[in-house]
């Protein structure tokens, strides 16, 4: 095996989330009629589901990123005093961002 993504996990992953999103619509639903039928606590049910859906789904990305070995590249340095210092920031960030591209073109598999 090498070190790319390994296609059970993101398989359980892909099932996990299409799980998750079929019992978050179906509550929705549910909770729809039961709040239009006069129950005001499915109220706050109705709008809960697509935000526990809605986050269901973002860490499904995420989660499915760092699988593939997708990582952020380091952040932009913020505020500084002096020319000097700014400068030494932006250089460090630099750095970094070169052995993040260096490690990332590393990792990925040959095609």
């Amino acid at each position: 095996m090498g070190d790319g993504p390994s296609r059970a996990r993101l398989a359980r992953l892909h099932v996990g989330v299409a799980l998750a999103v079929s019992i978050c619509a179906s509550a929705f639903a549910i909770e729809v009629v039961r709040a239009v039928d006069g129950n005001a606590l499915s109220w706050a049910y109705v709008f809960e589901w697509p935000l526990l859906c809605g986050y269901a789904i973002y860490m499904w990305r995420r989660l499915v990123r760092d699988e593939r070995g997708h990582r952020a590249a380091p952040a932009p340095p913020h505020g500084a005093g002096d020319d000097d210092a700014a400068l030494a920031l932006w250089n460090a960030y630099l750095a970094d961002l070169h052995a993040f591209d260096a490690a990332a073109k590393r990792s990925r598999p040959s095609a």
